[in-house]
């Protein structure tokens, strides 16, 4: 087996003993370790590849200025600027094949800036005390940064922390020499949906891009998959976006937990890159299934789908404020915006005889969203359900048309 180089991250001068048993497993499984030290005021027990003097020169600073600060949040972001940094050169230099990274509050905070750095496809680990944590924002996440629970992992090493730390060692050592990267070469489209039995224009659309020469990812768009297809829209990756699932959009404007982050439906935009977008699924809102629901939603229709999530149905008010909230998005894209309405419904149970069926409500959301779209995007209503082959066609004949005027490559 190929040895692969781990990239250990962490503040040796209160976590010595923990990373040091994290490289101990991985030389052990074989593998090979770089460190980085990423502390302020103390230092290790043994000199690190990277210091923490290199961390802070990294980013234009110095250990010292950061002391001076006295401020451990400026500190500490001058360290996660630098570390970040750091670990992007040294990936382009290809001195490592994945990173893992532990910490608490302070570390996380780091960690997280680091997984940003790194591109899609490396291993990128964080050892974590607030995993899983809603202290974590869903916009730092990374698309792939993988998160394991740190237990028993504030202070000193003990059987329970080992436990973590081990299979910590394991998940990234094993990720690196299975990783298989994107193909840079084959253009990619992203596509955002839900399940098929709510949104079903995923079975045309995809193999009909393929045969095209586009590889197509499909992001569940139940609010950490609308966040990373927003972290990857922002670092330029999709040749052209199918947005046709922008619920997160309306979840987020509710304030419902369940949101992708207040950038959603923005960042294929500002990078220019041509965006097909339909409101699917617009007249819900997703909120946690196992939380006390809402006082403002108490007298709306609901639908428990699982024990995780519910779902409530928007009146027409409400249905009219995620219209103007797709029109302020939209409205800063730089490149090319098709904005595909089907006029018989967005969703498998707002057909005509569903039981979510609610034509006033579906009239009420497009004309509000037609008198406050943006210039920059064109309309296209269509007579159909957006689970209709017509939907499907519509799309697909946008999108060749863009590939004839050169807007996609």
């Amino acid at each position: 087996m190929t040895d692969k180089t781990i990239l250990v991250i962490g503040t040796y001068d209160t976590k010595d003993d923990e990373l040091t048993f994290l490289a101990d497993v991985i030389h052990t499984e074989g593998g090979q370790v770089i460190t980085m030290d990423v502390s302020v005021l103390g230092a290790p027990s043994r000199p690190t590849d990277y210091s923490k003097h290199d961390v802070a020169q990294e980013a234009g600073s110095s250990i010292a200025a950061a002391i001076a600060s006295g401020n451990e949040n400026h500190a500490m972001q001058i360290m996660a600027r630098g570390a970040a940094l750091l670990a992007a050169r040294l990936l382009t230099e290809g001195r490592f094949d994945g990173v893992i990274i532990l910490g608490g509050t302070m570390g996380t905070d780091l960690a997280l800036d680091v997984c940003s750095a790194v591109p899609l496809g490396v291993p990128k680990y964080i050892v974590s005390t607030v995993a899983f944590s809603p202290l974590i924002p869903a916009e730092r996440l990374a698309a792939d940064t993988q998160m394991i629970l740190w237990a028993g992992g504030l202070y000193g090493l003990n059987s329970v922390c080992k436990a973590s730390l081990s299979q910590a060692a394991g998940a990234v050592l094993g990720a690196a020499r299975a990783a298989q990267m994107p193909d840079p070469d084959k253009p990619l489209i992203g596509m955002t949906s839900l399940g098929t039995s709510a949104l079903k224009y995923v079975m045309p659309l995809k193999p009909a891009l393929e045969a095209r020469g586009y590889e197509v990812a499909v992001f569940h768009a139940t609010g950490m998959g609308g966040r990373a297809f927003e972290s990857l829209a922002g670092q330029g990756a999709f040749a052209c976006v199918f947005d046709l699932c922008t619920q997160e959009l309306g979840n987020h404007v509710n304030g419902s937990n369940i949101s992708a982050g207040a950038d959603r439906l923005t960042n294929a935009g500002l990078n220019g890159t041509p965006q097909i977008v339909a409101p699917g699924c617009y007249d819900l809102v997703d909120v946690i299934g196992w939380e006390p629901l809402p006082d403002k939603w108490s007298e709306h229709m609901k639908h428990e789908h699982n024990r995780l999530l519910t779902s409530i149905v928007l009146d027409d008010d409400e249905r009219r404020l995620v219209a103007r909230a797709h029109s302020a998005q939209l409205a800063k894209a730089t490149g090319p915006v098709a904005m595909l309405l089907p006029e018989q419904g967005l969703g498998e149970w707002d057909r005509a005889g569903a039981d979510l069926h609610n034509q006033a409500g579906l009239s009420a959301f497009l004309l509000e969203l037609e008198q406050t779209l943006p210039r920059n995007v064109v309309a296209h209503r269509i007579e159909c359900h957006i689970n209709d082959a017509k939907f499907a066609d519509k799309a697909l004949e946008v999108f060749d048309s863009w590939r004839a005027s050169g807007f996609i490559a």
